[in-house]
């Protein structure tokens, strides 16, 4: 039967949470009647990673990996993931056990009135210099971009697969896809998710790796944003 729901989980260093992402996962969509998968991108993990990746397909055949070469980037990660899965419905996630799996038959079920659901963390579990950042990108990307979503940072996403259509990837894009597939003309959604504490293993962002790189894809985004050919109105000769 085919796959109708793909949930993309990029890692990197995550050994220690692969099996218990794998089983939230299955125990959160134990109803689901749609057949899905869960596929890690392992991308170019230095620990033990990989091996528990296989150890969850041998556990679940559900579960599948993909691994990097050497280490890309999530929203590399990402793209792997979107290009080698062909489930008309896709779900985000990250590695790290903070994105709550039990959201995901929220997700999916509003994912019956849009085309792409974003997850706003409440409650987020992270220090107050992570908080602060994130309001000053929110407010950043709004000046500049003209559009306003809650919390891009969240990974936790639910969206069919026809709204990456016209959509290219870049190193970064994973923060600026709901921008980017509004900008299009998808509707889009919030809705509020649970929040975890890392359980384990060391977030691999800082505000100083990520606020040269922001600053740079922003203006990037903008002028595309400004540029961006939209379907023109227009009309057809009655010929044969």
């Amino acid at each position: 039967m085919p796959v109708e729901i793909s949930i993309i989980v990029p890692v990197f260093d995550e050994e220690d949470n692969i099996l218990p992402l794998a089983r939230e996962v299955a125990a959160a969509l134990g109803k689901e009647l749609r057949p899905f998968e869960l596929v890690f991108v392992d991308d170019g993990s230095r620990d033990g990673t990989w091996s528990r990746i296989q150890e969850a397909h041998r556990l679940d055949p559900r579960v599948r990996g993909l691994r990097h070469e050497r280490n890309s980037g999530q929203s590399a990660s990402l793209w792997t993931g979107v290009r080698e899965t062909a489930g008309p419905i896709i779900a985000t996630l990250d590695g790290d056990l903070q994105n709550d799996p039990a959201d995901l038959p929220k997700l999916l079920g509003e994912l019956e009135r849009a085309h792409f659901v974003c997850g706003v963390r409440v409650n987020r579990q992270d220090n107050w210099v992570r908080r602060a950042s994130s309001r000053i990108a929110r407010w950043a990307r709004r000046s500049a971009l003209g559009a306003d979503f809650q919390d891009t940072g969240c990974s936790l996403r639910v969206f069919r697969r026809t709204a990456l259509v016209g959509i290219f990837p870049f190193n970064g894009w994973h923060r600026f896809l709901p921008v980017l597939v509004h900008g299009s003309g998808a509707v889009t959604k919030e809705t509020s998710v649970n929040h975890r504490p890392r359980a384990s293993g060391v977030s691999k962002y800082g505000v100083w790796n990520r606020l040269g790189r922001g600053i740079f894809d922003l203006i990037g985004v903008a002028w595309y944003q400004k540029r961006r050919l939209r379907p023109a109105r227009f009309s057809k000769h009655p010929g044969p």
